[in-house]
């Protein structure tokens, strides 16, 4: 059934066009607008008043005239069709296949702007995910149904830490065919886009993941649409499924740009560094789209990635997000120019459900004390260096040089892997072990002393 459509626009300013109020006209309701000859632009009802109506169109503008153009509204919001054979393929921002292989086959369709999720109906985050990464298990633990964002800056490997995630992410207490990942690229280089499918593919996980790209050539606003519907595809494998859904989306902050170029379009009052004034409840409806639900099996935990401007982790970007999402994994520039990969900072990252997702029955029953312990030995080795660059490491204590040594372990050793070193969680916390014995050991004071003596010997050994 074709919906409502009406002939001719009152003006088009850039990928805005206006037209007279059409009657029963919804917010954010599909439209199609079609040109002299005939092409079709998808496009959404984005602003409304008593007598015109604004529609935002996914893609360029161009050849549109303002007295041939038609409009057809559909009378429903943009929808995705999702299914069983989502796993494996590749689309676009969209949710338009472009692998080649045409649509999926299946008769759901799904609203892409999601519902949000009744508080009530929530369940605890408690399931460890093992990634690999000790940088993440060991010190900033990554929990089934949490939302823990990457904040990154440009030049850092970002986009290698995602992948490595990727293949390697898995739920030790479910069973492995239930874990499968969303991943979504918003405003990303060819070469970027190619280096994710060629590593997927190559890793053998490619069957396991769907993929949707928004590449730098593609218009702008269809990286507004890209991230919704990697979500919706998400919450079908979570929820209809009963799937493990891990969702990556990277870049933020190409996500943040397109908001503010359409914000500016429409005229809207800017705030912080003219970002619009709802950045917040924008970004709080793609964030809080992850978590578990009762009486479903299946779960959405979420790993944003942003590259912070000029590396300003209180530009408005990185700060609003901090406030939605339940902690953070901050790379560093100054590790990455030693060669430490991956470069995770030890002192600004943090997971705040960690605490409820690790110790016995779920990893192991030393790492509460033993990452408490390794936070707080290397922020003493962050005040001694200061110290050191400023009379001189010869004048330091035997004290404070042991703990320089620590720093220099727990960077070489524990922080630094290879890109393809996938670490159980077990040699993890060893790892952890043979660090912390390069400390004084009256100087242990967050660790159980049953603790040391059951596992402190047998890392050593």
């Amino acid at each position: 059934m074709r919906g409502v459509e009406y002939r001719g626009l009152t003006r088009i300013e850039g990928p805005v066009v206006i037209t007279e109020r059409s009657v029963n006209v919804g917010f954010n309701e599909t439209v199609a607008v079609y040109d002299r000859n005939e092409g079709r632009r998808l496009g959404r009802v984005v602003d409304m008043s008593g007598d015109w109506t604004a529609i935002q169109i996914f893609g360029s503008t161009t050849g549109l005239s303002a007295d041939d153009a038609r409009v057809e509204f559909l009378g429903k919001p943009m929808e995705l069709r999702v299914g069983p054979g989502l796993l494996g393929r590749v689309f676009n921002g969209l949710g338009e296949p472009i692998d080649g292989y045409g649509n999926i086959i299946s008769s759901v369709c799904l609203d892409v702007n999601g519902l949000p999720i009744n508080p009530y109906a929530r369940t605890y985050p408690r399931d460890f995910i093992q990634t690999g990464v000790s940088a993440i298990d060991g010190m900033n633990t990554l929990i089934r149904g949490q939302k823990l964002p990457i904040f990154s800056g440009n030049g850092l490997p970002h986009n290698r830490l995602a992948a490595q995630i990727v293949r390697q992410a898995k739920i030790l207490s479910a069973e492995s065919e239930q874990f499968v990942v969303v991943f979504c690229a918003m405003g990303v280089k060819y070469d970027v886009a190619k280096f994710f499918l060629d590593d997927f593919e190559k890793s053998g996980v490619l069957a396991n993941v769907a993929v949707f790209l928004s590449l730098a050539d593609a218009p702008s606003l269809e990286r507004l649409v890209a991230p919704r519907c990697a979500l919706t595809a998400a919450e079908y494998l979570a929820y209809d499924r009963n799937m493990h859904v891990l969702v990556v989306m990277t870049d933020m902050t190409n996500y943040c740009e397109a908001l503010r170029e359409v914000s500016s379009i429409r005229g809207e009052v800017p705030s912080r560094k003219g970002y619009p004034g709802y950045l917040y409840s924008d970004l709080s409806s793609l964030y809080e789209r992850a978590g578990k639900i009762e009486g479903s099996s299946g779960s959405i935990t979420q790993l944003p990635i942003l590259t912070m401007p000029s590396d300003d982790i209180s530009h408005p970007i990185p700060d609003l997000s901090g406030y939605i999402t339940e902690g953070q994994i901050v790379l560093d520039r100054e590790l990455f120019q030693r060669g430490i990969y991956p470069p995770v900072a030890g002192l600004p990252s943090l997971s705040r459900l960690m605490k409820d997702g690790i110790g016995p029955g779920m990893t192991r029953e030393d790492h509460k004390d033993l990452s408490s312990q390794l936070f707080a030995a290397y922020s003493k080795v962050r005040q001694i260096r200061n110290l050191s660059s400023i009379i001189g490491e010869e004048e330091l204590s035997e004290n404070d040089k042991k703990y320089l040594k620590f720093g220099e372990q727990f960077e070489q050793v524990f922080l630094t892997q290879g890109e393809y070193e996938n670490r159980s969680i077990d040699r993890t916390l060893d790892l952890g072990w043979q660090v912390v014995a390069s400390l004084p050991k009256e100087d242990l004071l967050r660790i159980n002393q049953d603790y040391i003596e059951k596992y402190m010997v047998s890392a050593a050994m």
